[in-house]
């Protein structure tokens, strides 16, 4: 089916464009025509940019949001907050995952995200059983995306140890826990769980460093020659010195030295580097994969944004709040506390640092999600997000946030008008029965 649009604005690669005309096929954009005729299609109003891709997200962490915000006896820090985690992860079982999935995603699409690539380890039952089928959990975050018409690239995950040496896991870690083999026959599983999804994408997230060893990570390349790599990487000091104990090495420094780090991989967080860390990464052509949000809420740590020269985008990682232009927001934010000064990350003299920041998180996005998506222009799926007219990304980022998305269409489908999904009252509903239940109320 062929669609054609009108658009009374949009941000064009190479710029604004008024009375863009649009022309979609099978959810792709075939045509991009500025300057078209009044008759060209439907017309919409406002001002069309591409939507952001979300490179990095734990969809169930969404029920625990503000869970953790209670000082605890003693330093509260990233270790105490996963322990948190761990508790709330044994009362989860398969329609609750779907249930919070689909919630989050709603609250992705109202505010800017588009496409998702999730990170997702949550795979066993509460005492660690393998489910009868191995992809349950998979299956409910492909259900929860073909509901809300999220674009999705399924990133399941390998976690083995418990930490570097390797040491034994956790407790708290047996729902996440697979062998190589068990893992390879998930990744086929979850394989047949999106395939109904149209365009969505299946890449391999070896968890870390300390939760997977190199010859792992090797085995998993060898068998699944193509398509996204997501890693954790240094997000906490305490991760570094216990590498550095472990190997000589720092996390960053070690994984570039041992694997084959390069345009497939997304290095996650990558918080703590060192120059010469910063720039063999830059170099790698990997993403650097940003949870600026999350990363404050957890006490991270600050991205050497302003020495790093590759691609980069954001995520919503533990969605304590979802929000595409809060992300960028606090990463710039970031920078200016960090080095006292304005406009950090804008490219030069005279660049809006919001056009700039949007532009480099969707480039970054789209490469990590593996999707041809993060861009107007003809091959690109058809994701846009609608602002007020008059608005500009440097408003969007920095003044009116989220509440400036008025309309979403992922895939040439509207799936928010007038700031709203179509399908909200249901999913938020059957998320608060969730959450009821979860609370014991």
């Amino acid at each position: 089916m062929r669609v054609r649009l009108l658009l009374e604005e949009a941000w064009l690669p190479d710029g604004w464009a008024r009375d863009v005309g649009l022309e979609i096929e099978r959810g792709a954009i075939s045509r991009v025509v500025p300057g078209a005729p009044a008759d060209f299609g439907e017309r919409r109003a406002g001002r069309a940019i591409p939507g952001m891709p979300n490179l990095h997200s734990h969809l169930f962490q969404r029920a625990m949001a503000g869970l953790a915000e209670r000082r605890g006896p003693g330093a509260d820090s990233f270790w105490s907050w996963r322990q948190v985690m761990y508790g709330f992860l044994s009362r989860l079982g398969p329609s609750d995952v779907e249930s919070i999935a689909a919630q989050a995603m709603v609250e992705m699409l109202e505010r800017g995200f588009t496409a998702l690539a999730e990170f997702h380890y949550l795979h066993h039952a509460p005492d660690g059983a393998p489910h009868a089928n191995s992809a349950e959990m998979a299956e409910r975050i492909a259900a929860a995306a073909a509901e809300t018409g999220m674009g999705l690239t399924l990133l399941p995950v390998l976690y083995t140890h418990g930490g570097f040496g390797p040491l034994p896991p956790d407790e708290g870690q047996r729902r996440f826990l697979n062998g190589t083999d068990g893992y390879l026959r998930l990744l086929e599983a979850s394989r047949r769980a999106i395939a109904a999804i149209e365009d969505a994408r299946l890449g391999v997230a070896p968890h870390s460093l300390r939760a997977v060893t190199g010859e792992q990570i090797a085995e998993v390349l060898a068998a699944v020659l193509d398509g996204p790599v997501h890693i954790h990487v240094a997000e906490q000091v305490a991760e570094v010195e216990a590498c550095i104990a472990w190997s000589g090495q720092r996390p960053a420094e070690r994984l570039l030295a041992t694997q084959p780090v390069g345009p497939r991989w997304c290095v996650v967080h990558a918080t703590h580097m060192t120059g010469g860390e910063t720039r063999a990464l830059a170099e790698s052509g990997a993403v650097a994969g940003l949870c600026p949000i999350t990363e404050a809420n957890l006490g991270d740590g600050f991205f050497n944004a302003t020495t790093y020269a590759g691609g980069w985008g954001v995520g919503s990682d533990s969605n304590v709040e979802i929000t595409a232009p809060g992300e960028l927001r606090l990463l710039e934010y970031g920078q200016r506390l960090l080095h006292r000064a304005r406009n950090v990350l804008a490219r030069g003299e005279g660049h809006s640092t919001g056009e700039d920041l949007y532009a480099a998180a969707l480039a970054g996005g789209a490469q990590a999600c593996g999707r041809e998506i993060g861009r107007i222009a003809a091959g690109a799926r058809a994701d846009l997000v609608w602002l007020a007219p008059g608005v500009t990304l440097d408003d969007y980022v920095f003044v009116s946030g989220a509440s400036g998305v008025r309309e979403a269409m992922v895939a040439g489908r509207t799936v928010v008008a007038e700031g709203r999904h179509f399908a909200r009252d249901a999913i938020r509903a059957r998320f608060a029965r969730t959450m009821a239940r979860l609370s014991g109320g």
